[in-house]
């Protein structure tokens, strides 16, 4: 893991200052259900653990605190839930991403697919206005049949966070391909195609798949970093 020194909140603006001109990356997750086996922050886990990696490729970049309440109106009904809405969201990481004018650019890390449409309203608008921005999110190709607390989630979080996962709990859950549930789905919210929260199955994670899910996706979100900001002006 980085040192302390790329956590953006234990440093002072002097520290900062001696920096230069830092690349900030700013972790999006969400507080949702995750099945009854993972925590409500597993996206910002995920978003946070592949920072962490980002930092490591890239000794210029800080780590902001994360947004840990973003869009999850497709999770309501769900105790612990929380949700701000796209637009919301929106207004936020335009409102972040103008305020960090001492940095070279952003790089937003989004670990939830629920955002994805405030993050592309966002970024429109910010490059519209010249911010040195971007965004990423995980392209797995297995969005069809994993899409939410399944294999794939799981797996990650036994590699990141052991501790907190609860495998004596993990059920299967609605393994039909996304595609085809898509439309229920986004007219009235996970628990109308699956009760317990899952899509997909979880019963067959493992911490040494999550350790190369983890791999893979730093590996593109750091090729994906170099190559947005290989023309950004320091």
């Amino acid at each position: 893991f980085p040192a302390v020194s790329s956590s953006l909140s234990s440093l002072s603006t002097r520290d900062i200052a001696t920096r230069g001109r830092p690349l900030l990356a700013i972790p999006i997750g969400s507080c949702e259900q995750h099945g009854p086996h993972l925590p409500l922050d597993t996206d910002t886990r995920i978003a946070m653990a592949l920072c962490e990696r980002l930092a490591m490729a890239n000794n210029n970049t800080l780590i902001a605190p994360p947004i840990a309440i973003a869009a999850s109106g497709e999770h309501d009904g769900f105790a612990g839930t929380l949700s701000i809405g796209a637009s919301a969201l929106t207004t936020v990481i335009v409102e972040l991403v103008r305020s960090a004018s001492w940095a070279t650019g952003v790089v937003l890390v989004n670990s939830h697919g629920g955002n994805v449409s405030a993050l592309r309203a966002a970024i429109s608008l910010l490059q519209m206005e010249h911010h040195q921005v971007t965004a990423w999110w995980p392209q797995l190709g297995v969005d069809t049949y994993d899409a939410h607390a399944g294999h794939t989630e799981t797996s990650l979080l036994l590699a990141i966070a052991p501790e907190v996962v609860r495998m004596e709990l993990a059920e299967v859950g609605d393994g039909r391909p996304l595609i085809t549930i898509i439309d229920e789905l986004q007219s009235h919210g996970v628990g109308a195609v699956s009760p317990n929260g899952v899509l997909g199955d979880p019963r067959t994670a493992s911490a040494a798949h999550g350790r190369e899910l983890l791999l893979l996706l730093a590996t593109q979100l750091t090729a994906h970093v170099k190559r947005e900001t290989a023309t950004w002006v320091s």
